[in-house]
């Protein structure tokens, strides 16, 4: 039994973000289907700033547009590494922060 096909629905085609650090600097390649988009930028943080920009331009509608962000290709990675830039929190901070915050936690 097939099922039926929904005429009106749109595929939308993600786009990523790829973070590389190139020295002091992050270089940002960003993909949709066959558009491919690169900058430079001084820090991770504004190297998402720009992305951010670049991916408003691929993708106007802001409520279709599906980013995945990544480090190295990795999206865990690209995660760990903004939450230390933008809050100095490293991983195992957060975790431990989490815990010691939850009313639930036995220590």
């Amino acid at each position: 039994m097939s099922m039926p096909h929904a005429p009106n629905k749109v595929i939308i085609e993600p786009i990523t973000v790829n973070y590389t650090p190139d020295g002091p600097n992050w270089t940002i390649t960003v993909t949709q289907g066959s558009k491919e988009l690169k900058a430079t930028e001084p820090g991770l943080i504004a190297a998402r700033c720009r992305a951010d920009q670049i991916t408003e331009e691929l993708e106007p509608d802001k409520h279709t547009r599906v980013v995945v962000h990544t480090l190295n290709g990795d999206p865990i990675e690209f995660t760990m590494a903004y939450l230390q830039a933008r809050h100095g929190v490293s991983a195992a901070g957060l975790i431990t922060q989490q815990r010691t915050n939850s009313p639930n936690y036995q220590y």
